[in-house]
């Protein structure tokens, strides 16, 4: 979605709450001698609506350790009272669920995904987190950016059957990131737009400092782009992983 960081990052934090967080402390993890990070590190801001061209139901994530983290996160989702939606079932798209996502010190977001009965009464969501690890690549302080490639090499647009994706890093160090296809429902006046297709566009990526790379389209991400190009909501996101 287009936009620049920090306007969004400007727009979506005006005016929203953080949502709640069930963090505990920390331990020591079992192959690194290093503690493991305090989870009361990170807090959290859920943002339902983000505005025309913006993502919506993103989460963003507030991390004051020094160092990059992944995070493993579980989610409850809560209707417009605050109360439990049991139905709901959430997941996210860049995986900090799972520890997928690596989260840089300052703001890192991923962007979540419900499901199940109730699903469009989702107003804000719990967090826990229920692991937190040193991450073992340091995140991008500016995002890395996605360009569609046709099979000549050139610059294609994201709706079209694109064969690559270039991703340039603006940071002055090396950084490693995953590559997602997201295709976005068309929801009703005063719903919000989610992700209902989410499919990986190759594998792990080390992106030079200041440098690109190019990942080919392979795989499943052959038939959703085949599927999905032409339609009226589709992006190609790079998100910081290991």
């Amino acid at each position: 979605m287009a936009g620049a960081w920090a306007a969004m990052m400007a727009a979506l934090l005006l005016g929203c709450g953080p949502a709640k967080s069930g963090a505990e402390d920390g331990g020591a993890t079992a192959h690194q001698s290093v503690a493991e990070p305090d989870k009361n590190v990170l807090t959290f801001t859920y943002h339902r609506h983000s505005g025309d061209n913006y993502i919506d139901q993103q989460l963003f994530i507030r991390n004051t350790d020094r160092d990059s983290v992944t995070p493993v996160l579980a989610f409850t989702a809560l209707d417009r009272h605050g109360h439990r939606l049991p139905g709901v079932q959430v997941r996210t798209v860049y995986g900090s669920d799972s520890g997928r996502l690596v989260v840089p010190y300052g703001w890192g977001f991923d962007i979540l995904r419900f499901s199940g009965p109730g699903k469009h009464q989702v107003y804000d969501v719990r967090v826990a987190v229920t692991h937190l690890a040193t991450a073992r690549v340091r995140a991008n302080i500016h995002p890395v950016t996605t360009q569609p490639l046709n099979a000549a090499g050139q610059t294609a647009s994201k709706f079209s059957r694109f064969t690559a994706v270039r991703v340039t890093n603006p940071d002055a160090f090396e950084v490693s990131v995953r590559v997602a296809y997201l295709v976005y429902d068309q929801p009703a006046k005063g719903e919000t737009q989610q992700a209902i297709s989410v499919t990986p566009v190759g594998g792990l990526v080390r992106v030079p400092a200041h440098g690109t790379g190019v990942v080919k389209v392979t795989g499943g991400a052959v038939q959703a782009v085949a599927r999905y190009s032409g339609g009226p909501a589709v992006s190609v996101k790079a998100y910081n992983s290991q």
